[in-house]
């Protein structure tokens, strides 16, 4: 089994605070995930997050304009810059301080920080290699608070920024004679928003109460000096910084430097800006309480101007004459983040309070993409028979069903009203059961999207885990709070049996795969028992463990089950033997867990290891392997037989998450706990920040932050064998082995190179090139060979295949499927695989039930995207018929009325016939779709 799996997405979290931005196509949109950054193209439906991870979670991303390159800025400042075609990161910068806003200019070759009161200005990144990507040119000072919002002119040679001190400036990104620096006031809150309009120095600034300002430049950007030379000389990264000390009006009057005034006869006539008008946003609202506006973005384009506020209302307008548009209420969370896209079509709104994302096309009042994660953490996670959908259950009792092809949810239900504590598929994929601390155990059809079984036991019981027998007919339950487990008839929903015997809360319940299952689960008393269910005899046999048992899951032979113990061990059971005969491996993983320190604890990281284990495990498709997560960073595979650790991977690097570090900074330990608890003044970050003195005391250490601490709630292994999930506190993380990335060759030879099996190939001897293409794995290899193979040789080929080269096909052809253009050539393949090959498939099935498994979802999945389309065109054929008989309808009434009928020309009659010969066509065709 291969082991190199990668980070692939992120389900569960679509939001979490920063800003959106769109990519230069408008088809995409990026969004800030935690430390990580998701894309959602809303064109395919798809969603994929990138393989870059930062150490903090990020707040700002700004793409270039070619689409080439992106800026992540994380929350302390650290700058990201990543390259979207090899999705890696090219290179690492640190500002050193927070950052509130990145800004591309629109010719892409600077682009502008806001960094506390400054704004800086460096070259963009190019396409060649460079020793510093960033280049500092200038650096433009004058603002009394932080900067928090940029825009650039159309020609990339003038910006603004929009500050908290409640005004906003206008700098020059060039030399120019008669523009140096610019200030506008006007406002009584901080600035939100400041954006120029399309080929023109004319501005509009928003203030956090909704005061729009507009203002009017008497010059245009056509008539801006540049400085000659020998005025432009000395400007430079160190020496060009712009400063504005002492604006004598706040709003429309500048005053620069005495450094900076020049001579009017040298210069010429400054630019000058008038405020035309002033409009209130918020007059458009409900005025019972007050509201503030918190995110705004200007289409220039169409000059309209949209705006969020902290109640989830959100207004369009027109601009400039101020035309409310849209008034609309998403959520009662306050909308972060608002943005058009490059046509102005789409609106992307989210609201951080919710983790919600959507897409609103604000002509025709529609949604593009409507997305939600989890308000709470995810705690368990399931996967259908087939591997396609995933089913996630959260803390805020809800449960999400995921595509995981797209990454989509395209169901929610919350009928649980308490959170989730056990999730399971029924075996033929349809229904979805969940267990939860309300008291209830619910069964959802995932045809119709409805809960049609609702199990509940005559006293109100806290469920803690969930299990379904493997032929979908019996549920069973375990309690928390009332130390019995319960079974219900999945038909009737009658309550079968109670199951006595165990003195403590249940800790999990699995049922064996086999024909006549037996019911397995482990208890807070140290113990394992099996039940035999069918057959009514309770209790058959009890196992006695070294520790509290925190969890179960059976083999998929049936044989054995696995047991995780509160003292960090695996401890696997033979359930067919008894006493401690039975206990076949002790898996110790205590030292696998690894160290980590939250910011609250009072001793060091090696104690407190001692309190961790696994609280969730999952086997293999074969049996031989183990996946074990729980409350550590990490996720443990380990080979069972030989009892050792395979492979561990680190789910997260984010330290805005509790437990990661190993060690605390000493700097920040004080006789009143750890500074990182105390929660900082928002007006003045920077104090709180530093690190005082020995013997200096400063703030308030009364007050204390939250940080969620990083842990695994729960893991799964998809059947398909080639993915795995895990619930944590960053959201639903999927790793999948990426082949196209990997070279793995299969039984490798001097002899086979690309070059060999080309030559093979145009020779015709298209068996000897495929069994050579599939040893040397190289996917593009194995395309063409099977691209240039002709398919009335294709029965020829795999009838010469051996059993080792047929499952690696198959398995090829599997993924072919998912992704190529070239469906019923594939479909070929498969079908003369499975015809040539069905009967010793049959007997090594328990062995490639991956690979079936993997088949049937391609399989599965073309076949509903293609049964959509066909629907659709029966009704579109239907369309088609019914125009041609109201036009036949009507060009007989004419001829009637006219009363005189002349001879058709040969044209005429000619176009008629072949009308007709398309319409049999079209009646043809909608017959066999009506057939199928």
């Amino acid at each position: 089994m291969k082991f190199n799996f990668r980070f692939s997405n992120l389900l569960g979290t679509v939001y979490s605070k920063g800003n959106l931005t769109f990519t230069p196509d408008g088809d995409s949109i990026l969004s800030p995930v935690g430390n990580r950054v998701t894309i959602f193209d809303l064109k395919n439906n798809k969603s994929e997050t990138l393989p870059v991870e930062s150490q903090f979670n990020i707040t700002v991303t700004e793409i270039s304009p070619d689409g080439w390159l992106i800026l992540l800025v994380n929350e302390e400042g650290e700058c990201l810059l990543c390259n979207t075609k090899s999705k890696s990161v090219i290179h690492r910068f640190n500002f050193a301080r927070k950052v509130h806003a990145v800004k591309f200019s629109p010719d892409g070759k600077k682009f502008a920080v806001c960094k506390e009161n400054k704004v800086l200005l460096y070259h963009a990144p190019g396409k060649n290699k460079e020793f510093n990507p960033f280049v500092l040119i200038r650096t433009f000072y004058g603002a009394y608070d932080d900067n928090i919002c940029l825009d650039w002119t159309s020609d990339s040679r003038v910006l603004i920024a929009g500050s908290k001190d409640m005004s906003s400036r206008v700098f020059a990104a060039e030399g120019f004679k008669n523009l140096n620096c610019y200030v506008l006031g006007g406002h009584s809150e901080s600035i939100v928003g400041c954006f120029f309009e399309k080929n023109s120095l004319n501005a509009y600034t928003i203030g956090k109460n909704g005061r729009l300002n507009v203002w009017e430049s008497d010059t245009e950007l056509k008539n801006l000096i540049p400085k000659t030379n020998e005025q432009s000389e000395g400007i430079g990264p160190d020496t060009d910084e712009l400063s504005v000390d002492k604006p004598a009006e706040i709003e429309d009057s500048l005053e620069l430097n005495e450094n900076d005034k020049i001579k009017d006869e040298d210069y010429g006539k400054k630019v000058q800006y008038k405020k035309k008008s002033k409009y209130g946003i918020r007059d458009a609202l409900e005025a019972n309480a007050p509201v503030a506006l918190l995110s705004c973005d200007f289409h220039k384009g169409n000059s309209i101007l949209v705006s969020g506020f902290s109640n989830g209302s959100f207004l369009l307008h027109e601009l400039p004459n101020f035309n409310l548009i849209h008034s609309l209420n998403i959520s009662q969370h306050p909308v972060t983040s608002c943005l058009f896209n490059k046509t102005g079509d789409w609106i992307a709104i989210a609201c951080q309070g919710l983790g919600q994302l959507l897409v609103w096309e604000w002509q025709s009042e529609t949604y593009v993409m409507k997305q939600q994660g989890h308000f709470n953490n995810m705690s368990q996670v399931a996967y259908s028979p087939s591997g396609m959908y995933l089913a996630s259950g959260g803390e805020d009792g809800k449960i999400k069903i995921w595509n995981t092809l797209n990454g989509q949810c395209f169901v929610t239900f919350n009928e649980h009203n308490a959170p989730i504590t056990g999730i399971q598929f029924k075996s033929n994929g349809q229904v979805v059961c969940s267990a939860s601390l309300d008291g209830t155990v619910r069964a959802f059809d995932l045809n119709r999207y409805r809960n049609f079984r609702t199990f509940t036991t005559p006293q109100p019981v806290q469920f803690s885990c969930l299990s379904i027998d493997y032929s979908g007919e019996l549920i069973a339950a375990g309690g928390f709070d009332v130390f019995e487990i319960f079974v219900w008839s999945m038909q009737t929903g009658h309550l079968l049996q109670t199951l006595c015997g165990h003195e403590g809360p249940i800790s999990g319940v699995a049922f064996s795969p086999s024909v006549h299952p037996i019911l397995a689960s482990t208890s807070w008393d140290r113990t394992c028992r099996t039940w035999d269910v069918f057959e009514g005899k309770g209790s058959r046999e009890m196992y006695t463990l070294s520790s509290d048992a925190l969890t179960v899951c059976f083999k998929p032979d049936g044989k054995h089950v696995a047991v995780s113990t509160l003292d960090a061990q695996i401890v696997t059971i033979n359930i067919n033997e008894v006493d401690q005969q039975a206990i076949v491996n002790t898996i110790e993983c205590r030292h696998d867990l690894g160290y980590s320190r939250k910011e609250t604890d009072k001793v060091t990281a090696k104690k407190m290891h001692f309190g961790k284990s696994f609280k969730s495990l999952c086997y293999t498709m074969d049996g031989e392997y183990i996946i074990a997560g729980g409350k550590s960073k990490y996720i443990c595979i380990y080979n069972v037989k030989e009892e050792m650790l395979v492979r561990r991977f680190e789910i997260s690097q984010n330290k805005s998450f509790d437990g990661i570090d190993e060690f605390l900074d000493r700097r920040k330990m004080t006789e009143w706990g750890n500074l990182d608890l105390v929660e900082k003044n928002p007006d003045n970050e920077l104090d709180n920040n530093k690190i005082s003195l020995p013997g200096v005391v400063k703030g308030d250490y009364s007050s204390r932050v939250f940080k969620p601490e990083i842990q695994v709630s729960c893991v799964r292994f998809s059947p398909t064998a080639r993915s795995w999930s895990a619930c944590t506190t960053e959201g639903l993380l999927i790793y999948s082995l990426d082949t196209s990335l990997i070279f793995d060759p299969f039984d490798l030879d001097m002899d086979i190179t690309p070059k060999t099996i080309k030559s093979t190939l145009n020779n015709q001897d298209y068996s000897l090139a495929l069994m050579q293409a599939l040893r040397l794995n190289e996917e593009a290899l194995i395309t063409q060979v099977l691209e240039k193979t002709p398919h009335m040789t294709i029965d020829i080929v795999v009838d010469s295949l051996s059993d080792v080269y047929v499952d690696k096909l198959l398995a090829f052809v599997a993924n072919q499927i998912e992704k190529s253009a070239h469906l019923e050539f594939y479909l070929i393949w498969s079908q003369t695989v499975l015809y040539k090959h069905g009967n010793r498939i049959k007997q090594r099935a328990a062995s490639r039930i991956s690979i079936l498994c993997n088949l049937e979802k391609a399989l599965t999945k073309k076949s509903e995207d293609l049964g959509k389309i066909c629907d659709s065109n029966m009704y579109s054929i239907d369309y088609v018929l019914s125009l041609n008989k109201l036009k036949n309808k009507r060009k007989l009434e004419n001829k009637s009325q006219n009363g005189v009928y002349s001879d058709l020309d040969d044209e005429e009659m000619q176009s008629e016939s072949d009308q007709e010969e398309n319409l049999n066509s079209l009646k043809t065709i909608k017959n066999k779709q009506l057939a199928k």
